[in-house]
């Protein structure tokens, strides 16, 4: 996790250190030793040592089982809260996505536009999905999913450029679309149809139909997507049967000030 040095002047070093302590876990969420932490923060013992030992007496970190290497704290999970509860966006959004989800019989979510990355801050599972799928906080690459190109159907030409050219994530299956044309296209015919479809391209076995929500000045700002199984729906059959019940929710949702 080698990070070049900021040499503006507001920016502070030490600070930034500890962020990646907490941040590389997000690689390996096992125990990590001092040395694991030395090493994935690019940064000498005595310094890791310092960085775990004061994350620790803050609550952001704590010792494994048996005392052994150093886990994530629980008191993660109060920013998050706090996070949660600050953005009226998922506010406002909640009770919607639960009765799409109810309605529609499928795993919903809502997941936030960050430039080069998507992330869920609202899921609604059904029965059969994995535990990973359920976790709120999870990025994925913006060209490589519904919801991104969903998004990126709403930013003009040169901005989809720019982000087509900035990304380098590493595809999540082998149907994952990756050539740029290709993923042009895919964001002009989300822009055509109101939603964009992906299918296995996050998931092997799993179609993705996204809408995005636009902020009161029309930018958007987020994506709601329904997710489903190619056990049971083709491609075209999903899109046709969720589409308006989603392109009806995200109108809903979107041109509200205050949103974001």
């Amino acid at each position: 996790m080698t990070t070049a040095p900021r040499t503006d002047t507001l920016y502070i070093q030490s600070l930034a250190k500890g962020m990646r302590v907490l941040e590389c876990f997000a690689d390996h969420p096992s125990p990590l030793s001092l040395n694991d932490i030395a090493t994935f923060c690019d940064m000498d013992r005595s310094a890791a040592q310092r960085m775990a030992y004061t994350l620790v007496s803050l609550g952001y970190l704590e010792r494994g089982v048996n005392g052994r290497g150093f886990v994530l704290g629980k008191k993660i999970l109060e920013r998050t809260f706090d996070y949660l509860r600050s953005v009226p966006l998922l506010e406002r959004a909640t009770p919607l996505i639960v009765d799409v989800q109810k309605e529609s019989g499928e795993r919903v979510e809502l997941s936030l536009f960050d430039d080069l990355t998507i992330i869920f801050a609202l899921r609604r599972q059904t029965k059969r999905q994995t535990y990973t799928t359920t976790l709120i906080g999870r990025r994925l690459a913006t060209i490589h999913t519904a919801s991104g190109r969903a998004v990126m159907s709403h930013l003009p030409a040169e901005a989809v450029d720019d982000i087509i050219a900035r990304s380098t994530a590493t595809p999540l299956t082998s149907r994952t679309v990756t050539d740029p044309a290709r993923i042009r296209e895919l964001v002009a015919q989300a822009g055509s149809d109101g939603y964009a479809l992906a299918s296995e391209e996050s998931m092997l076995g799993e179609i993705n139909l996204a809408s995005a929500v636009l902020d009161h000045e029309g930018k958007p700002i987020a994506a709601i997507d329904i997710s489903g199984s190619l056990a049971d729906w083709t491609a075209e059959e999903f899109a046709k049967r969720f589409s308006p019940m989603l392109i009806g929710a995200t109108r809903a949702l979107s041109g509200k000030p205050g949103l974001s």
